[in-house]
């Protein structure tokens, strides 16, 4: 039996933990015992740093997700080492399974323009395959596609360009935007992959007949199985279907017909984002989900931290320091956080100060440092009582005194205190 016909697109996170389990169930999901996995680097050819965003793409994959994958480098299609890039073009060809992602959409699409690239692509589709397609490259699946670069970063109008159009063939002329319900932004609206509300509904005025807008949300994705003709959400978020203003939510957790895919926001089996938070909530997962980012992992490691010098519980605080030094160590091959990534190691510093200096000040709690001597005591007090000699069970308790450690004998037993806090002998 050959491979399953599988297109997966992802709103964000391709290379975070928070998608390794996606991309596990994208691998199971093929049927193969040992696919070979290729990486597209096209999208982000154009950076000086391609080489190193490839690395890092490996190695999550042979860390995380268990997969060894290998290159097919086609940084650029304009140049004239034209071994190299037939050598891509074959690596293509055989892949089982395919995985491009961030970049700029419009600089793939003008690489692959005129090559082979669109045609491999559909193949697999066609013939057996999987296709991951995530952000940028998420962007060029489409009818159309947004230029995100140009509009956001360069202040160039809204407008559409020609997308690959690998979806009308199955019922679904659609344009994909990945990054749906981003907030970078902060005090502006950058949601819809960085187009903000108002920019959106210019393009959507704009766009072909019968086309409906895909918006898929960061850290989630879209698994459509060809050969079912389903369509399984998974991940954080949801995964949006929306024409002329209109729009309804897939949610992750649910597994379609396309057919509902298909119908958009005029079918009946989704509900609105404007109701998605009535009914009940979902149940919680039986296995704790990853952080959605760096930045909520490095907040819950110095909420903990905090919390253990408080405690004066040294153990607790080497935790959250441990906690945080492998959170960053897992979202190091994630894309989109650089800022994170800083904000992260200057946290984490600032953790391993406070802790040496609580070292310093005794962040031992001084109580249990002199427990045992306490109990020997108390022993030699007790035995001392037992043989009825009470002048020397009398004296270890005035020296345990004059150290400022105070006995109590009790119904339930001897008890010792010091300071405010009371321990069992």
């Amino acid at each position: 039996m050959g491979a399953a016909r599988l297109l997966t697109i992802m709103g964000s996170g391709e290379t975070a933990p928070t998608m390794v389990k996606p991309h596990r169930e994208v691998f199971d999901r093929l049927g193969l015992d040992t696919p070979r996995a290729v990486l597209l680097d096209t999208p982000y050819g154009f950076q000086a740093n391609a080489g190193i965003v490839s690395d890092r793409a490996v190695q999550y994959f042979r860390q995380s997700v268990g997969r060894e994958v290998e290159v097919a480098e086609l940084r650029r299609t304009d140049t004239e080492n034209r071994v190299a890039i037939e050598q891509a073009f074959a690596r293509i060809r055989t892949a089982d399974w395919l995985f491009t992602g961030p970049g700029s959409p419009s600089f793939a699409l003008r690489q692959w323009a005129g090559t082979p690239v669109p045609a491999l692509l559909a193949e697999k589709l066609h013939f057996g395959g999987a296709l991951v397609f995530s952000s940028a490259a998420a962007l060029t699946l489409g009818v159309v596609t947004v230029p995100v670069y140009e509009i956001y970063k360069v202040g160039e109008d809204p407008v559409w360009l020609d997308g690959l159009d690998l979806l009308s063939a199955y019922g679904l002329p659609v344009a994909v935007i990945p990054h749906f319900d981003n907030t970078e932004g902060g005090n502006h609206d950058t949601r819809f992959c960085y187009l903000g509300l108002p920019r959106l509904e210019r393009l959507e005025r704009a766009l072909p007949a019968g086309v409906m807008v895909v918006g898929v949300d960061e850290h989630t994705a879209i698994i459509i199985d060809l050969d079912a003709d389903e369509a399984t959400i998974v991940g954080r978020g949801g995964v949006t279907l929306r024409r002329a203003g209109r729009e309804a939510v897939l949610e992750a957790g649910r597994t379609v017909p396309l057919d509902v895919v298909r119908a958009g926001p005029d079918g009946e089996p989704h509900r609105r984002r404007r109701a998605r938070s009535s009914g009940p909530p979902p149940p919680a997962p039986a296995v704790p989900e990853p952080a959605a980012s760096l930045a909520e992992s490095t907040l819950a490691a110095e909420s903990d931290f905090d919390t253990a010098l408080s405690d004066r519980d040294a153990d607790r605080a080497v935790a959250a320091v441990l906690a945080l030094d492998e959170a960053i160590s897992a979202w190091s091959t994630d894309t989109y956080q650089s800022d994170e990534t800083d904000r992260a190691r200057a946290a984490l510093r600032s953790m391993v100060v406070r802790l040496g200096q609580a070292a310093m000040a005794g962040l031992r709690d001084p109580r249990a440092a002199v427990a045992p001597a306490v109990r020997a005591a108390l022993a030699v007090r007790a035995a001392a009582r037992a043989e009825r000699r009470y002048d020397l069970s009398d004296l270890v308790r005035n020296e345990l005194a004059e150290a400022g450690i105070e006995v109590r004998d009790t119904p339930d037993g001897v008890e010792w205190t010091m300071s405010e806090l009371r321990l069992g002998s």
